[in-house]
């Protein structure tokens, strides 16, 4: 993986996005100012730099490694990467719940046990060694979530209505397909990273009138990320209850605008 040269840069602007110095972010990091101000400047950072800057500024930490272009520890790599190609059918099924649905979706997501990888994690394939540069960033992003070329391509169909192949989400990351402001915003509602913060981190201007993503769409994207430590059998324990859930009352939910009571 190759170190993002313009990290430090990154790094200033989503601090200054945040409203946070050197100082300030140093202090809620619980590190010395001096070891932040030397990132700004365009030192290498290290990963246990990473862990405690990714919270104060509003990031996972696998996110922020992401950004750094520097590999990902195995503790926050996905766990199965044969995971990865049913995320996509994940996603089509919660957009079909209700939000009571998919919060109790998420909520056994989450109680599931995350069990260590029983092998290392397989070296990136040739195709996804991205240059420096923004556009990579939000590929590793993605990947940060078990999507590959092809399940980001339809992830952002079903979550932004935006379709294109999955080899030009390829050209992002290599940065020959550029980026534009709206695209950064579909990232932001795939990724489940606020469109500001986006923005910040690639150097995009964010759109003048950013349309948010409604809450049923938020929550499916962080549902995503919270699958994406589970094996390929708990994600299948997932994707049953989902699809079991589909059409299903919720006690004590209003019923949905054309349903029948």
């Amino acid at each position: 993986m190759t170190v993002n040269a313009d990290f430090g840069a990154s790094l200033e602007r989503l601090a200054d996005h945040e409203g946070r110095g050197a100082a300030a972010l140093a202090r809620l990091a619980g590190v010395a100012e001096s070891e932040v101000a030397a990132l700004f400047r365009g030192g290498t950072p290290d990963g246990v730099l990473l862990r405690r800057l990714a919270h104060p500024l509003g990031l996972h930490a696998a996110d922020l490694f992401a950004t750094a272009g520097v590999a990902l520890p195995e503790d926050l790599a996905p766990v199965d990467e044969s995971a990865g190609w049913a995320v996509p059918g994940l996603v089509r099924q919660a957009l079909a719940l209700v939000p009571e649905q998919r919060e109790a979706l998420r909520a056994f997501a989450r109680s599931l046990p995350r069990e260590e990888r029983a092998r290392p994690a397989p070296p990136a394939p040739a195709y996804e060694n991205y240059p420096a540069g923004p556009g990579g960033v939000l590929m590793r992003m993605a990947r940060n979530r078990n999507l590959s070329w092809s399940a980001t391509a339809k992830t952002f169909l079903l979550l932004t209505g935006r379709y294109w192949s999955a080899a030009t989400y390829g050209g992002v990351g290599h940065g020959s397909k550029p980026l534009t402001p709206g695209l950064v915003a579909d990232f932001s509602t795939v990724l489940g990273v606020p469109a500001g913060t986006l923005a910040a981190l690639t150097g995009v201007e964010p759109l003048s009138a950013p349309v948010e993503p409604g809450d049923g769409v938020r929550g499916v994207a962080e549902l995503v990320g919270d699958v994406r430590r589970l094996t390929a059998d708990r994600f299948r324990q997932v994707l049953d209850l989902a699809e079991s859930m589909e059409g299903r009352a919720v006690p004590g939910a209003e019923p949905r605008p054309g349903s029948h009571a």
